[in-house]
């Protein structure tokens, strides 16, 4: 055996040790980099995927599992229900106009800023907010039900013009001012006429609501419009430059329809406000949403923040606090920070500018990387406007650690990535908290693949002295090999001959 192989061993070139070392770095490296794609766009190992999903069934690992089904059946649907709620999606209150602002950038840069989930997502609040149904007994409203359903832009803006034609109607209105103004002055005008049909719809309904439950959904239907239209011209108004009237439509529109939460008109409020400057306005409005109660958001925690550093950011410095401890003031900010990053930790790199900001989008992940792009997209600038803010936010950004333990609010869902990366345009990198580990796979494959090149480098370098190398190493290892097959064998042999008998049991002697 060992001369056999010594003989092929003999026969071996340098070139084959250069081209398996190559081949073998080649296949590694390219592992390599489909395990790192494959890591960085789903979060997880492939090889590792493929070994759980497939190989340990084939295994037979499934049997546990499956004799615990029932026992664990309640808590799965427990588990379920919570991620469903943590990653339920929301309108985006700040969102931009898409004929206006995400259409010019499409323009301008050629990239698509809404993806189709998003947009899909719209199609579908729009149907939920501007239908009802007794839309079929008015030809108007048939055509819009149908225009809000269309996929293709151009077809939704030819309906919206074929049901102005039979009458005014509200909602066509609103979509020729969403999507086929290209400026906000122009969004605006369509918006006044919208409120101008919209308004006398709203009367009529209101009158004939008490009628039966056909008149109730017609009335519920022409209210969403309604306060739909106010909140878009107080927002057309804001980025206009007129933002004190901007902030007296969102007060009005927030008394005059208290219990319509889902637009979130407060949060469009204290944006304005803090534009304003008016602090004492938005620590009042912070008083009546920031309450244990009510559902928070990046706007609303890291607002508060805000304002409790702006209290001590301009006279704050770390060292000084480390030596003689933090005042009250202070330890308020510090909290208010804490809590702010724990509720979303991917703001502060928004904030900081440790990252690039894209538009965004029309729905938001609360906690997620989304909502941190919405809300550091319009507060960026008031953080900028505090002398000192962002230095002690850069200061505490990392405490506590780690945060998705949950210490102030419920341990950090798991379930953002994967909603995020839905709702946010393929070129910009998604913010994950916590930072996930690279798989042991990808640790492995990239030290064999720089094993095998170096091998490769040296064995093309040296052929000569690597191919005596290996030569030597096959040689020890089928020596090894033999001689240990050969003792056994000969060790089997001596005890047949000589039949030993076993050893004996312990025996007392005596003299």
């Amino acid at each position: 055996m060992d001369y056999t192989v010594s003989m092929f061993l003999n026969t071996l070139t340098p070139k084959f040790y250069v081209a398996l070392t190559g081949t073998s770095s080649l296949i590694s490296g390219l592992i390599l980099i489909f395990e790192w794609w494959y890591f960085r766009k789903y979060g997880t190992s492939f090889i590792e995927q493929v070994s759980v999903s497939h190989l340990r069934p084939l295994l037979g690992g499934v049997d546990n599992n499956s004799s615990n089904n029932s026992n664990s059946s309640n808590g799965d649907s427990d588990s379920n229900r919570q991620s469903v709620s943590e990653c339920k999606v929301w309108r985006n209150p700040l969102n931009l106009f898409r004929g206006a602002e995400y259409n010019r950038y499409t323009w301008v840069t050629g990239r698509e800023p809404l993806t189709y989930y998003d947009m899909n997502l719209s199609a579908q609040d729009h149907q939920t907010f501007f239908t009802c149904d007794s839309d079929h007994l008015r030809p108007a409203d048939a055509i819009m039900q149908k225009a809000w359903r269309e996929r293709n832009p151009q077809a939704r803006i030819s309906a919206a013009h074929e049901a102005l034609e039979i009458n005014e109607c509200a909602t066509a209105y609103i979509l020729l001012a969403e999507e086929e103004a290209t400026t906000i002055a122009e969004a605006e005008k369509l918006f006044k006429q919208a409120l101008k049909a919209g308004d006398g719809c709203y009367r009529r309904s209101q009158q004939l609501q008490h009628h039966g439950s056909q008149y109730e959904a017609q009335h519920r239907r022409d209210t969403n419009v309604l306060v739909y239209i106010k909140r878009r011209l107080a927002m057309c108004a804001r980025r206009l430059g007129r933002t004190r009237e901007a902030v007296k439509m969102m007060r009005d529109l927030m008394k005059e329809f208290p219990l319509l939460s889902m637009f979130n008109i407060h949060e469009n409020l204290l944006e304005a406000l803090l534009e304003l400057q008016a602090y004492a306005d938005v620590q009042a409005v912070l008083a009546k949403y920031d309450d244990i109660s009510l559902p928070k958001s990046a706007t609303i925690c890291y607002t508060a923040a805000l304002l409790k550093a702006r209290a001590v950011s301009d006279k704050f410095s770390p060292e000084a606090a480390s030596r003689r401890g933090l005042s009250t003031a202070e330890m308020n900010a510090v909290e208010a920070i804490h809590r702010a990053v724990e509720f979303n930790p991917h703001v502060p790199k928004y904030l900081l500018e440790m990252k690039s900001l894209i538009l965004p989008p029309e729905h938001i992940l609360k906690r997620g990387d989304s909502e941190a792009i919405a809300y550091a997209f319009f507060h960026l600038a008031h953080w900028k406007r505090v002398e000192g803010a962002l230095n002690l936010l850069h200061s505490f950004r990392m405490i506590p650690y780690p945060l998705e333990k949950g210490h102030l609010f419920y341990p950090y869902p798991i379930c953002t990535e994967t909603a995020d990366r839905e709702l946010l345009p393929s070129f910009h990198e998604v913010s994950v908290y916590p930072k996930k580990e690279l798989p042991f796979f990808i640790l492995f494959t990239a030290g064999l693949c720089s094993f095998t090149a170096m091998l490769a480098l040296l064995t093309h370098q040296f052929p000569e002295l690597m191919g005596v190398f290996a030569k030597a190493m096959i040689d020890i290892f089928c020596s090894a090999e033999f001689r240990d097959w050969n003792c056994k064998s000969i060790f089997m042999c001596v005890e047949d001959e000589l039949e030993i008998p076993p050893a004996p049991q312990s025996q007392h002697f005596q003299n």
